[in-house]
């Protein structure tokens, strides 16, 4: 069973990778947001662009934490396939400052 974010920054992070929707994930995000991917800091536009946007990514969330602020989703990409993963998010002021990801 897929399960809706209950934190509003993440339901837009994952509603706009679902979608596909450059804009909305770049307005959920703040203009200085940070990420990591398996530990290791990343170029969050470059990223984006590779591991989201141009592999058709999607995400379905298994589970999240009481404050909705970390997930573990089933992650699917053209790049890796299926992978369960796990996010970490830091939401300030309702924009997404930091995520972290890596295997769930």
């Amino acid at each position: 069973m897929t399960v809706t974010p209950s934190h509003p920054a993440v339901r837009a992070f994952v509603e706009a990778v679902n979608a596909g929707d450059r804009k909305a994930l770049w307005d959920v995000l703040a203009e200085d947001a940070t990420m990591t991917d398996v530990g290791t800091e990343r170029v969050l536009r470059d990223w984006v662009e590779l591991e989201i946007f141009s592999s058709h990514a999607r995400m379905e969330v298994d589970s999240q934490s009481p404050d909705g602020l970390s997930v573990t989703a089933r992650y699917h990409n053209d790049n890796w396939g299926d992978i369960d993963t796990a996010w970490t998010f830091t939401v300030t002021d309702g924009k997404i400052r930091r995520f972290e990801t890596g295997p769930g």
